[in-house]
């Protein structure tokens, strides 16, 4: 039988936690494991290959905007989203240091056919 779990593709920091001003009241409903949404902004005047990281399905009110694959290592992921490949993410670990959420996530790759 063929292993139907997905393919981690990269493991990572989430980035910019620190400037999204609502993240620590949000932080109580994120659930290490929870699947995340990835959000290409191509249109980023700070980033070419900028992915944005959500909690939430796109039609939830409730979803929430973490922050970013970090700019070192989002290249690929946004090239295969670009090119509309089956890609998520989830919640690996999560823990503040200070006053910063320290968020990882694996993307991963759900279609391995």
């Amino acid at each position: 039988m063929a292993d139907s779990s997905p393919l981690v593709l990269l493991e990572c920091l989430v980035a910019g936690t620190s400037h999204r001003p609502e993240l620590p009241a949000f932080e109580k409903k994120l659930k290490v494991g929870q699947t995340l949404r990835l959000v290409r902004e191509p249109d980023s005047k700070y980033d070419d290959w900028a992915v944005q990281v959500h909690a939430g399905a796109a039609d939830d009110k409730n979803s929430y905007w973490l922050g970013y694959l970090p700019e070192t290592r989002n290249e690929t992921v946004a090239r295969l989203l670009d090119a509309g490949y089956p890609l998520g993410a989830r919640l690996a670990h999560k823990a503040w240091e200070d006053e910063w959420l320290h968020l990882e996530i694996e993307v991963l790759w759900a279609d391995k056919k």
